[in-house]
């Protein structure tokens, strides 16, 4: 495999990770406008943020069956432009059940998506021999950072829930379209785990439920949590999730240097209590802004553990098996901080996430058994030099 292909192969995956995190972004940002539009009550709103991770659970499992007769690539081609059409369909509807179906189609697609997406970067992270798999989900945060500032725009200009989001697609669509000529897909591993490795997979699928239940707890919960429970405007409102991400995107940025350096043990436990200290914060906050200050800090905790997950992996099945784990964090998540919330208190509920997430230092050398540990003299021997 040529430098030249390797490194076409980076660069146009990486556009497919940042137009996947603008796509969210407009998502979950404009959760109380969806809502407004189609009349969905509070008690009803769990029940369709629940439907999403099920789906997505769903997609990325038939995609983990899927790869062993079709590419990664050919999936990831034919699964983004079925994301960015179903989030059209989220804004353009006029009855519940058309955002229900928009929703459905969303979930599956964005299972199969996210599953192939991270294939390609653990076979691609495998061919540089180096620790590549945080950049990518730099990207990615980097797309939420532009889909969260978007949103704000379209709440702050009072643009059409519809228009905005047709607008936002009417330019990814196309440069992902044209980008996925140079996927790359690498070796194909699709072998799944047996014996020893199974003891080393059930950790990491936990630490993968514990990180996206906290990153949950932020996509879906922020823009509620600053205007109901620290009286927030709708516009603030926006700004949390945007926050959040601008740290994930500092964190994920320096953070193959950190791996390279120090070793993913250390830096997993350090993102760890970086995390817990963001939802302390966010439970205590007296008011507004000292609320986003928290979010933010959660954005540079939790920044390292979802990449650093998916790099353990070993084949296209163990990444399809982990990243289901990623929807079971926020089916679990999404439902529990909202039950609590009404319950008892959204302030309270904060204090789930922050103790999973302190759970992660049990499990943190689990990743000392990557295929290839980067960091402390361990990097493996580069055969291809890539930039």
């Amino acid at each position: 495999m040529t430098d030249a292909r390797l490194r076409r192969g980076r660069g146009s995956l990486a556009v497919s990770f940042f137009v996947q995190g603008v796509t969210f972004a407009l998502l979950v940002t404009r959760i109380p406008a969806v809502q407004n539009r189609y009349g969905i009550s509070d008690a009803l709103l769990p029940a369709f943020l629940a439907a999403v991770p099920v789906l997505a659970g769903a997609g990325s499992a038939g995609a983990g069956a899927l790869v062993r007769r079709v590419a990664p690539s050919t999936l990831l081609r034919w699964a983004q432009p079925l994301v960015l059409l179903s989030l059209v369909a989220v804004g353009s509807g006029e009855r519940l059940w058309h955002v229900a179906v928009a929703l459905g189609v969303f979930g599956l697609a964005v299972g199969a998506l996210d599953a192939s997406m991270n294939m390609l970067g653990v076979s691609l992270q495998q061919a540089y021999g180096r620790s590549i798999m945080l950049g990518f989900h730099a990207a990615y945060s980097l797309g939420g950072i532009v889909g969260a500032s978007l949103a704000w725009a379209a709440v702050h200009w009072q643009v059409p829930l519809g228009v905005s989001y047709l607008a936002a697609v009417g330019v990814m669509a196309p440069a992902a379209w044209v980008g996925s000529r140079w996927y790359v897909d690498g070796e194909r591993r699709a072998g799944g785990p047996s014996g020893r490795r199974v003891g080393v997979l059930v950790p990491l699928c936990l630490v993968m439920t514990f990180a996206y239940i906290g990153d949950s707890t932020v996509s879906n919960w922020s823009a509620i949590y600053l205007t109901d429970v620290l009286a927030g405007s709708e516009e603030l409102a926006t700004v949390p999730y945007n926050a959040y991400m601008v740290t994930t995107l500092l964190g994920r940025a320096v953070g193959d240097a950190g791996v390279r350096r120090f070793g993913a043990v250390a830096v997993v436990r350090g993102g760890a209590l970086l995390a817990a200290a963001g939802f302390a914060v966010v439970a205590t906050a007296p008011g507004a802004w000292a609320g986003v200050a928290g979010f933010t800090v959660l954005g540079l905790g939790l920044s390292v553990l979802v990449p650093q997950t998916f790099a353990a992996a070993r084949g296209d099945a163990e990444v399809a098996r982990l990243n289901v784990f990623n929807y079971v964090g926020f089916l679990v998540g999404s439902p529990l901080v909202g039950a609590l919330g009404e319950a008892w208190s959204y302030r309270g509920a904060m204090a789930v996430p922050l103790v999973l997430v302190l759970l992660t230092l049990r499990y943190a050398r689990s990743f000392a058994v990557e295929p290839y540990r980067y960091g402390g003299g361990h990097e493996r021997p580069r055969t291809v030099d890539v930039g």
